[in-house]
């Protein structure tokens, strides 16, 4: 008895067992407007210009933020979620354009891992999108973290849409062009071409933290990208954000 006891005295105090708590990140306001929603016993918090919502959701401690859009921004927001927010998983929540012939808009993509398609350093000996003298240049994400984006989707979004697993691949730019899509696809293979996950998924893998990127369909990264990324954007994102919001319960 005095065993049991000690052991879950340790584990309380955290000397075996590290508490999960999830982080979220979304770029735009309609991807973390009905997670944020959600939390309760909501905490707020200022860092620099960035607002961090802390709380619970599907009972499991969560701290909820908008990066704004771009790498640089996601990469931050990453590493300020890692530092101040002891964060023991990260969820990149979105919308995404469509680059692989089997996506179609409104499919969801559940990530295997995620690359910069604009990294190019071919003139030095690397390959397009390996980043120099790094030992990873294509971030793979958690199996368990996909596994358990797998089962949320099961009872979110199953017999409503579509979901595939395959790579990310982001950049600082908007796809909207069918001759920037193809380069893409034949640079780097992706399912959908975004401007934050491979950033986010770069901060989590140098820290040591797991992470899986969620991504809604919104768009066919080509001359229509624009008006259907607006036309679809409130929808998508609200489907990636319920998604998410039931994986953090399998995590």
């Amino acid at each position: 008895m005095f065993a049991v006891q000690y052991s879950a005295a340790r584990c309380a105090a955290g000397a075996i067992v590290k508490m999960k708590k999830i982080g979220i990140i979304g770029a735009m306001e309609s991807e973390v407007r009905s997670l944020v929603a959600q939390l309760t016993d909501v905490r707020e918090t200022h860092s620099g210009n960035t607002v961090l919502y802390a709380g619970t959701l599907s009972g499991v401690a969560v701290v909820v933020v908008q990066s704004g859009v771009g790498k640089v921004n996601a990469a931050l927001c990453a590493q300020r979620l890692i530092l101040q927010h002891a964060v023991t998983h990260v969820v990149n929540t979105g919308i995404a354009g469509g680059v692989s012939a089997n996506v179609g808009i409104m499919d969801v993509v559940i990530s295997t891992d995620a690359v910069y398609h604009d990294v190019d350093a071919v003139y030095f000996g690397y390959q397009p999108t390996e980043i120099p003298q790094m030992a990873c240049s294509d971030f793979p994400a958690d199996s368990g973290m996909i596994a358990a984006a797998e089962r949320a989707f099961s009872e979110v979004l199953a017999g409503k849409r579509r979901m595939l697993k395959g790579r990310v691949a982001s950049g600082d730019q908007f796809i909207a062009s069918a001759a920037e899509k193809e380069r893409i696809r034949a640079r780097c293979h992706p399912l959908c071409v975004e401007m934050e996950g491979a950033a986010v998924a770069h901060a989590c893998w140098l820290n040591g933290i797991p992470f899986v990127i969620i991504r809604s369909i919104s768009d066919a990264a080509d001359a229509a990208a624009g008006a259907a990324s607006m036309f679809n954007e409130a929808v998508c994102a609200a489907e990636s954000a319920a998604l998410t919001a039931r994986l953090v319960a399998y995590v």
